[in-house]
């Protein structure tokens, strides 16, 4: 028996508010990435982990907000909580690796696709695991070529968004990076999810399931990441060079990259912090005395 499946059971208020928790999460991540390359290398490593735990810890609170949308009309669900805390921890180290990779090796190419696929494929390996958590009586089958299309989607996003990350700078361009980042994990979401097909036991149970159920879990393992992204961005507010981003430091950069040496503010000719200025004007009156 096939379930007949719901996923937007709120309405519009689920996809919404996935939607504004993975822009979060993709724009506190992305400025974080950012100001990792304006650091010391000693402290490059905490803004990418922070980078890192913002973005993995958005995708999958708009993953678990957008669920909470969703039933099956015949079969009540519950969650495992081991398997759901394990997609959190997944989408935080695997998306930490293709953070890393760029932040310290930079905007090549090859560096942009493999910590791009690499950060995708934990977008993904989320979705999925947390879905593999979802306990009903009943089975789940996927579409292959749906699947493929939203991990495809997956990568892809993430590609563009570490490229945004590494390469611009300012404040609008990187919120709008945030925003198509959004979209596209929602959408790879939603995609993941028209995928689905729902096979039913014989004898559904009426029941409570395995797990526990929807509003039990979700509500309070949604708060703590929810609250951390909440910290990160009164982090990021707090450091002009995330938020507003410092056209002088590139300039710097730029010159140092070409060898240009910084120029340095010459005093003013005859002070006394010009030794040369100085000694030349004592030395004046004792010409003219001669002549």
């Amino acid at each position: 028996m096939q379930g007949t499946i719901d996923g937007f059971s709120y309405g519009a208020v689920t996809p919404v508010a996935a939607f504004l928790m993975a822009c979060l999460g993709a724009a506190l991540g992305l400025r974080c990435t950012t100001r990792s390359l304006r650091t010391e290398r000693s402290f490059k490593a905490g803004w990418l982990a922070l980078g890192a735990t913002s973005i993995g810890s958005g995708i999958w609170t708009m993953h678990f907000i957008a669920m909470m949308g969703f039933s099956v009309e015949e079969a009540p669900i519950g969650y495992d909580k081991a398997v759901t805390f394990a997609s959190l921890a997944v989408a935080i180290v695997v998306v930490g690796v293709g953070i890393f990779l760029v932040g310290y090796r930079g905007a090549t190419p090859m560096a942009l696709v493999t910590g791009g696929t690499i950060t995708g494929l934990g977008v993904a390996t989320m979705h999925y695991l947390g879905m593999a958590g979802m306990r009903l009586d009943g089975q789940f089958e996927y579409d292959t070529i749906t699947v493929t299309l939203s991990v495809v989607i997956a990568v892809s996003a993430s590609t563009a968004a570490l490229w945004a990350a590494v390469s611009i700078h300012g404040f609008l361009p990187s919120l709008g990076a945030a925003v198509v980042m959004g979209v596209a994990v929602s959408g790879m979401h939603y995609t993941g999810m028209a995928a689905l097909r729902v096979h039913l036991h014989a004898a559904t149970l009426t029941g409570t399931t395995a797990g526990d159920t929807p509003t039990g879990l979700l509500v309070p393992m949604l708060i703590g990441p929810a609250c951390f992204l909440l910290v990160a961005g009164v982090v990021v507010m707090f450091d002009p060079l995330v938020v507003m981003g410092t056209p002088d430091w590139e300039d710097a950069a730029a010159g140092r990259a070409l060898g240009i040496p910084a120029q340095r503010q010459v005093p003013r000719f005859g002070t006394h912090a010009d030794p040369a200025s100085f000694h030349s004007q004592r030395r004046d009156p004792v010409d003219h005395h001669d002549r």
